[in-house]
């Protein structure tokens, strides 16, 4: 079973198979198949003969469903998936494009460019040159790791990443947990605040809230974090304990498009910003319908990011700016090529 393609607006008005059979989107790595199972065996069951119309009744009832088995994590993700997928549908239904479908206020969105890995032999030299690529590109917000060096080798760097982006560029850094204590997070921060990050993103382990809370109060560096953040309640406890003003839910990991409206609707209550992880052309139709969110995760080239080699359409993006889609849904439907060389099991309808 393939999923509908991008240009399919008909409006099947109760879950069947075409929703059902909901992609892999986004679950993981060697996990991924829990999600796929969770999809199937216990989601599918609560949906099938529903109004496909009712997607928050919907997502109540996979929600309710999931109780006992993952509140985040593989569940929340197959739970995500379906979610997105009744969105796309709808919208198609509706013959325009999701950013419009939800009332967005803007036909492009701002991008960063998001990059800056280790790799072995890379060196200062290979980040400036990566980084000058994307200045070339029209950049003017981009985003490298820190945090898996010493201090003063990340320094270096950071260092570098600024002299080649000048000082009016955006420069973000992502720790990916890299600390597990606050003094080590702060003499790092106090060595680089000179460079003037825009932010630093997941500094501690996503349950360490408190530590992120008092990182926050003791640097001027913006703190942000959320990318596996599951549901509204896990973005208020953040915004409650002034533990990050910018907020990176991800719609594949978070509840999906119904949850993350509403983390962006909250957001924007706390005077904070949404700027989702990863997939920017899940995201981007997204940051464009909400007034809270900022920027869009924009990864050049399928290197790290490689999930544009399964789509049969992207984003034109120039000079670090996103033009949406304006075809219906989403925008993009699946190559059938792609498909056949990446699937890793058949597509399965489940009946009701």
């Amino acid at each position: 079973m393939r999923p509908p393609p991008a240009e399919d607006v008909q409006d099947p008005r109760t879950f069947g198979e075409d929703v059902v059979s909901a992609r892999k989107e986004y679950p993981g790595h060697s996990g991924a198949g829990i999600a796929t199972l969770a999809v199937r065996d216990l989601l599918a069951p609560v949906l099938l003969g529903r109004d496909a119309d009712l997607i928050e009744g919907a997502w109540q009832a996979m929600y309710q469903e999931a109780l006992l088995h993952g509140r985040a994590g593989s569940v929340v993700r197959g739970l995500s998936a379906v979610d997105i997928a009744l969105w796309d549908r709808s919208a198609r239904a509706a013959a325009m494009p999701l950013h419009k479908y939800l009332g967005g206020h803007s036909d492009e969105v701002p991008a960063y460019a998001s990059g800056g890995y280790y790799l072995e032999g890379k060196g200062v030299d290979g980040l400036a040159a990566e980084l000058q690529g994307y200045r070339d590109l029209g950049f003017t917000a981009f985003k490298i790791k820190v945090g898996r060096l010493g201090v003063e080798d990340d320094r270096a760097r950071i260092a570098a990443a600024r002299e080649v982006i000048g000082p009016e560029g955006l420069l973000m850094l992502d720790a990916n947990n890299a600390w597990s204590d606050l003094p080590s997070a702060l003499r790092a921060l106090r060595r680089w605040e000179e460079f003037d990050p825009y932010f630093i993103e997941e500094p501690f382990a996503p349950d360490d809230i408190e530590n992120h809370a008092r990182l926050a109060r003791a640097t001027p560096i913006t703190v942000a974090t959320g990318e596996i953040e599951a549901g509204r309640w896990r973005a208020k406890s953040l915004l409650d304990a002034e533990a990050a003003v910018i907020l990176q839910c991800d719609a594949a990991v978070c509840g999906g498009l119904s949850e993350l409206r509403k983390i962006a609707d909250l957001a924007s209550a706390y005077g904070a910003t949404l700027a989702p992880h990863w997939f920017h052309d899940l995201h981007a139709p997204m940051v464009a319908a909400f007034p809270a969110a900022i920027f869009v995760e924009y990864f050049v080239g399928h290197d790290i990011h490689n999930i544009g080699s399964l789509l049969d359409r992207e984003f034109d993006v120039a000079n670090g700016v996103i033009r949406l889609h304006q075809t219906p849904g989403l925008g993009f439907g699946f190559s059938e090529e792609a498909l056949d060389r990446y699937l890793v099991g058949p597509w399965e309808v489940v009946e009701k």
